[in-house]
């Protein structure tokens, strides 16, 4: 994956959690606090997932 394909990765954890948060609450601050929440864990769970592969393939 190059670096231009991985720019995709924030909108689409943006666009994913706000459509998730807003599918399952009413209120815009729950919304928006639940979207940010799952955002920052989307984030970190990808980043693990980087690392772990990234630490895999340098024995290849």
């Amino acid at each position: 994956m190059d670096v231009q394909s991985t720019w995709y990765l924030f909108p689409l954890a943006i666009v994913i959690s706000l459509i998730y948060s807003a599918s399952r609450y009413e209120l815009p601050s729950k919304i928006l606090s639940r979207a940010g929440r799952m955002f920052l864990t989307i984030m970190i769970f990808m980043g693990i997932v980087f690392v772990v592969l990234d630490t895999l393939s340098f024995w290849l």
